[in-house]
């Protein structure tokens, strides 16, 4: 049987909570997950791409072992196509939160699907409770002083309080 390798791309700039119900949907779905941080050289991070592998692998490395999901967590700089190719990933998994995220994602998997049609886009739908959060949001939230707790796991509020600390 063919193993099932999906890529799921993103900033995790932070990585939030709803982040990790796409991360929970797609463990049940595919034999490998692998997340995949772009790093965008012409942008400053809010976290390290170091920092953002570490927590990676705080919150989701305990999914990944209950669902006995296999997982990777790679950067990439370029097309996400090639990341996905690289990994020999079938599926790129995409988080819908709404009709917005509806559009802009369908041309996006219309220009992958051109340039590597072997990859598919698996679109899953947020839940209800997370379905408000971004990344962008949280840590705007977090550099004006506000709390984030509701919007990031444990590990991740303390990392991005230390980070504003420095």
């Amino acid at each position: 049987m063919t193993k099932k390798i999906a890529l799921y791309p993103g900033s995790f700039d932070p990585i939030t909570l709803g982040h990790i119900d796409i991360v929970r949907r797609a463990c049940h779905i595919v034999d490998k997950l692998v997340l995949a941080v772009g790093v965008h050289h012409g942008k400053k991070p809010f976290l390290s791409p170091q920092e953002r592998f570490d927590l990676i692998g705080t919150v989701i490395g305990p999914i990944a072992e209950q669902t006995q999901t296999e997982l990777d967590v790679i950067s990439f700089d370029g097309l996400v196509v090639d990341a996905a190719k690289k990994v020999e990933a079938g599926l790129m998994i995409r988080g819908l939160r709404d009709g917005t995220d509806l559009d802009y994602e369908m041309q996006l998997a219309g220009m992958n699907e051109a340039m590597a049609p072997s990859v598919h886009t698996l679109y899953l739908p947020s839940s209800g409770a997370v379905r408000h959060i971004a990344a962008s949001l949280v840590r705007q939230v977090a550099i004006m002083g506000g709390d984030i707790t509701p919007f990031v796991p444990p590990a991740v509020h303390e990392a991005v309080t230390k980070k504003l600390s420095n």
